[in-house]
């Protein structure tokens, strides 16, 4: 049964409200017949302006995560942690109703709007911006390392790899966040694959190329690329080359060549684990002493480039990965 205007003014009168103080359009609200029917089939979500803005702009959230995992929202770069929110206050869905501002644009002279109240809920799911999941992406990647174009792994179509699609799908976090930490990782595609290099193939890798720089006389910091990937195509794969130099150095580009400064740092520091993956402890000295035979001439290895790859005992005489 619709109301009409006298009776919407007769309860305005009881519960003593002054109607020239509110909006002149009043909306009558009724349950339609599927309503409670419906009212577990609805989610209702609080989204912070800038999503909002997005997906105005035709963009999508994804919620990620598997069955043993606490669902989180993920926006192109940043993520969130989904959590209920309980409310005193019933909420309803209401598809025709129009807001204050809606009704002042249209400039509607209708006194008396009826909505059919299509579902409620009790409560709605908020959203709290976390850290990204990002421990599950090293786990997988670290399942089927890359050991070279010529390894029997390669050959075996058993082993587990993951394209861009998989990692979206399940690792908890935005796309850009994800991105940012393959690059972090190191991790390259090959084939289509995100990949991590197994250790050894990448020294072997490195070994190549500073070896290079060494017969050729080259600086550390201007190693030419085209140069490298001629010299040593040969002996691997030209992208496997290139993926090494940008481990380990920083790209840049002068009188229209391609070259790359090496990082001593991080040189000195693979041949440190290199060094250190099979010893269970080294005596420090000892050590340190085989770590500077170890590098490149020119390079000067240091304690402080160890940072969270080993430990040292209370007296600081051994050391141990």
């Amino acid at each position: 049964m619709k109301r009409t205007r006298e009776e919407v003014d007769a309860t305005l009168q009881i519960a003593k409200l002054n109607a020239a103080e509110l909006q002149p359009a009043a909306h009558c609200l009724a349950f339609g017949p599927g309503a409670c029917a419906a009212a577990g089939d609805f989610c209702l979500l609080e989204l912070e302006p800038a999503l909002c803005q997005q997906l105005e702009a035709g963009h999508s959230l994804v919620i990620r995560g598997d069955k043993d995992e606490r669902a989180v929202l993920c926006s192109k770069d940043k993520t969130y942690d989904l959590k209920i929110a309980d409310t005193s206050n019933m909420l309803l869905f209401i598809p025709d109703c129009k807001t204050p501002d809606q009704l002042k644009k249209e400039e509607t002279h209708c006194n008396i709007i009826h909505a059919e109240i299509f579902g409620f809920s009790n409560n709605y799911w908020e959203l709290r911006r976390c850290r990204p999941k990002l421990k599950k992406l090293k786990k997988l990647l670290m399942e089927n390392t890359y050991e070279g174009p010529n390894s029997q792994k390669e050959k075996d179509s058993n082993h587990s790899k993951y394209t861009t699609e998989d990692l979206l799908d399940q690792i908890q976090a935005s796309e850009e966040e994800i991105m940012a930490q393959l690059q972090v990782l190191n991790a390259c595609v090959i084939e289509g694959y995100w990949r991590l290099l197994e250790f050894d193939y990448e020294m072997k890798l490195l070994n190549h190329v500073t070896q290079l720089v060494d017969s050729e006389s080259w600086s550390f910091d201007k190693v030419p690329l085209n140069i490298c990937l001629q010299e040593l195509g040969p002996l691997e794969p030209e992208a496997m080359i290139e993926h090494c130099l940008k481990c380990y150095g920083k790209k840049y580009v002068e009188e229209g060549e391609v070259y790359f400064a090496l990082s001593a740092d991080k040189i000195c520091r693979a041949t440190a684990q290199m060094l250190l993956q099979n010893a269970v402890k080294f005596n420090l000295a000892e050590f340190q002493e085989v770590w500077q035979q170890s590098v490149p001439e020119g390079m000067t290895t240091r304690l402080d480039q160890l940072k969270r790859l080993v430990w040292r005992e209370a007296n600081h005489r051994c050391i141990a990965h």
